[in-house]
């Protein structure tokens, strides 16, 4: 809220200068102090007991909030969940190459979700194929750790493994 918008009866005002306390006002006076400056009234802790009001160029304000928020979204970093799928009869070599495109995708900072599907007949045989799911997780545990274990749902089977920390 700036200027005319605050309605509340008393306010702690803030000098433009050096960000000094001027006390506790109405919101009247310090809507006057304000405009002596030719500068605006911006309620800056509406939740305090009386709101913090202070005395700066509104426009100056906003641009410096908007610069900060770009700064903090440049040193967010996303995690990508990156999927490898694996089925019930796998061979030991196919399985050595998935562990490799998995170590790939954890050293890159990403999530890897393991999937094991069943098709068919398959599934009568889910609890055998439970340790091709462990033995993943053996071969990557210098790596990575297990961030949700082996759940069935549905036809699939999966895991999600994360960079150990």
């Amino acid at each position: 809220m700036i200027n005319e918008q605050i309605r509340d009866k008393e306010v702690r005002l803030i000098s433009a200068d050096g960000g000094e306390q001027l006390g506790i006002m109405s919101s009247r006076d310090a809507m006057k102090l304000a405009q002596e400056a030719e500068l605006d009234l911006v309620k800056i802790a509406p939740g305090a007991k009386p709101p913090v009001c202070k005395i700066i160029d509104y426009g100056k304000y906003k641009y410096e909030q908007t610069r900060k928020e770009k700064e903090a979204k440049k040193k967010q970093k996303t995690v990508e969940i990156k999927e490898v799928r694996l089925s019930p009869n796998i061979d030991t070599n196919d399985l050595n190459t998935k562990v490799n495109n998995a170590k790939k995708f954890i050293s890159k900072g990403n999530k890897v979700k393991v999937t094991l599907r069943f098709r068919g007949r398959e599934m009568a045989h889910v609890q055998q194929s439970k340790h091709i799911l462990d033995d993943f997780a053996k071969q990557l545990e210098d790596v990575a750790t297990v961030e949700k274990a082996a759940k069935l749902e549905g036809r699939n089977m999966s895991m999600v493994l994360a960079e150990k920390r």
